[in-house]
């Protein structure tokens, strides 16, 4: 192989890789009104810097959130008031998640820029069809990466930078 040729499929892998470097969710399609698995997978830190902090803020609509406790992890669960209370098993739901973070509890605990690792929550999506976005953020040792841009009105999902996590309500 030429020069030439190992140039050109050393670029190919990096940009192939820059373009699945983000958080994304395992199941990238769900049903209306159903009980959803977010698996959220990180799959790398800051810059080669370890990811001490994986905060998630819930979709509008999503309600019920419980997420999964992770061994090392400190867990986080804010909670507001609802504009729109609703009932669940016979009660009424005021308030509700809004966003969980897991919080690295010691320096060992965190996620090496080298390893992979899957932060979960279940939760009950809207009973309506449509695009739910998954603004995740992460702190690291050394620096942060946001995965919050979504599209918007003359802005494709195609140019965004740090995208948000997508599920396609369906």
């Amino acid at each position: 192989m030429t020069l030439r040729h190992l140039s050109l499929c050393a670029a190919l892998a990096l940009a192939s890789t820059a373009t699945l470097a983000h958080v994304t969710l395992e199941q990238p399609q769900a049903a209306p009104g159903a009980r959803y698995k977010a698996v959220l997978k990180v799959t790398h830190g800051c810059s080669g810097s370890p990811t001490l902090v994986v905060d998630v803020t819930l979709p509008p609509g999503v309600r019920g959130a419980r997420p999964m406790p992770k061994a090392g992890w400190k867990l986080d669960v804010l909670r507001e008031p609802l504009a729109q209370p609703w009932q669940s098993h016979g009660r009424t739901i005021t308030e509700d998640a809004t966003r969980i973070r897991w919080t690295a509890r010691t320096p060992d605990d965190a996620l090496a820029s080298a390893h992979y690792d899957e932060f979960v929550v279940v939760a009950s999506l809207p009973d309506q069809p449509g695009t739910l976005y998954w603004p995740v953020t992460q702190l690291c040792e050394r620096g942060r990466l946001d995965w919050t841009e979504v599209p918007g009105p003359g802005r494709s999902a195609d140019v965004l930078t740090s995208p948000a996590a997508v599920l396609e309500v369906r």
